[in-house]
């Protein structure tokens, strides 16, 4: 990481911040609550790229600090004029853009991934990731210093037990065959003028017996029951698997993310989006996803098990009811679902692993509170500790089932979620099959064309 003093983007929400300040007492306490919070944001993260570069975080309040200001800018357009509103909307957005600059600066570079242009497109997509770690990272459920303690003797006794089971060696071995699913239940709904299914079913997943977490495992009741949302196009069409990403879970959400009217109208698919663990309706937390990630390894593991289970199940499901094909497809951690499941699938027609996370050890480390991570290290947890029994459940460890020219990726250069580097190691693992290195951030793939064309290239195997 480039330590650079005094970068010239620093200015932006330093000045954007001072402006919001200083005229916040002149516009009675209304006005003055609506200005405190933005321009605290967009001055402190000012004077800190200043004062304390290298600090990647900064950015994330930086571009916080921008989206709020737009947000709380906008009555100012009815009460102080138009042009007021302006300068408040102008300086808010240049400071949302310059959180981004400031990323891609700073940010190093993997080895092995093209280089990162430095243009407002990207610095405007970066700092759309950079405003949603901020706000991943508030309110976020992190283990105590006794938890500390409990997982650390977890982990122990899991390495020994895994080592001793030769699932460490070969982790495939670790995923039991599931039985088949023979009835769900099925309830016919609508959201955004898309007809679809929830089907739901009893998941009759459980780590086994004396596997460390596995009484808490099973104490998350509403986990218990899997989920799915089901879109139709014909019966004799192929089905594509589409796996949803960190905090999604939610039929509105997951519909318009996987763009379901594309691949039902124009290529003919029917899809099948499953709910994974600890998400949407098998939330066990404040949020979606809430303990998937939040440094519970063992749960962690058992999370991914049960994706594979669940998935597996409806996999036979859907081929039961005549399926002349069917591939996956996931975005983020449904990606990392999608390459783990295409090292444990020996049919499926095609994969596409989507901005996919790969190493859980290694993003726990990267995005955790700088804290939580100090008393983490404390407490003698090292990266490589969860990284050994999190091997049973890693796609950069289980070897792809699927042909080397039906695997396909796409990623971005300047991903801020899941870094670049995750995405390589992937692409090498798999024996370099295609990938979409596209300019942009996380979340903002849809706009690259680049990526549509990738997709619709992987699904064609399934015709």
């Amino acid at each position: 990481m480039r330590d650079e003093r005094w970068p010239r983007e620093a200015w932006i929400p330093l000045i954007a911040g001072l402006f919001w300040l200083w005229n916040a007492p002149s516009h009675g306490l209304v006005g003055f609550l609506f200005s405190v919070l933005p321009g605290s944001l967009l001055l402190g993260s000012g004077v800190a790229m200043l004062l304390m570069p290298g600090d990647l975080r900064i950015s994330q309040y930086a571009a916080l600090g921008g989206v709020l200001g737009l947000i709380a800018g906008l009555p100012a357009f009815v009460f102080e004029g138009l042009g007021y509103g302006l300068v408040l909307a102008g300086l808010s957005a240049a400071s949302f853009v310059a959180a981004g600059a400031h990323t891609v600066r700073l940010e190093p570079h993997p080895e092995g991934v093209p280089p990162r242009k430095r243009s407002f497109a990207v610095s405007a997509e970066v700092a759309i990731d950079e405003a949603l770690l901020s706000t991943m990272s508030i309110g976020i459920g992190m283990p105590s210093s006794d938890d500390l303690i409990r997982i650390r003797g977890e982990i122990e006794e899991t390495r020994e037990q895994f080592e001793a089971s030769g699932w460490l060696e070969k982790p495939v071995d670790y995923h039991v065959t599931p039985p088949p699913l023979e009835s769900v239940r099925t309830t016919s709904r609508r959201t955004r003028g898309i007809d679809f299914e929830h089907i739901s079913f009893d998941s009759g997943y459980a780590p086994r017996e004396g596997e460390p977490g596995a009484e808490r495992w099973r104490g998350y009741a509403k986990n218990q029951t899997a989920h799915a949302w089901v879109v139709r196009s014909e019966p004799d069409r192929p089905w594509l698997v589409c796996i949803h990403g960190y905090q999604m879970g939610k039929p509105a959400i997951d519909l318009s993310a996987f763009r379901v009217d594309w691949f039902r109208d124009e290529l003919g698919l029917n899809l099948l989006l499953p709910v994974l663990p600890l998400h949407g309706p098998r939330t066990v937390g404040r949020r979606s996803g809430d303990g998937f990630l939040a440094g519970e390894v063992l749960d962690t593991i058992h999370a991914e098990a049960q994706a594979m289970w669940d998935i597996r199940r409806m996999l036979g499901w859907i081929r039961g009811q005549g399926a002349p094909s069917v591939g996956v497809y996931g975005l983020s951690l449904g990606g990392y679902n999608a390459s783990l499941l295409a090292a444990l699938d020996d049919d499926l027609a095609c994969v596409v692993a989507g901005i996919p996370a790969t190493d859980f050890s290694r993003l726990y480390f990267r995005h955790g509170p700088a804290l939580q991570l100090l008393e983490t290290e404390l407490s003698g947890i090292e990266e490589q500790h969860m990284a050994e029994i999190t091997r049973v459940v890693s796609p950069l460890v289980l070897e792809p089932k699927v042909p080397h020219d039906r695997r396909y990726i796409f990623a971005a250069v300047a991903d801020r979620l899941v870094p670049a580097d995750q995405v390589r190691d992937l692409w090498r693992h798999w024996d370099e099959p295609r990938i979409e290195w596209y300019q942009g951030g996380h979340i903002t793939f849809p706009r690259h064309p680049g990526v549509r064309r990738l997709i619709h290239d992987a699904v064609g195997h399934l015709a």
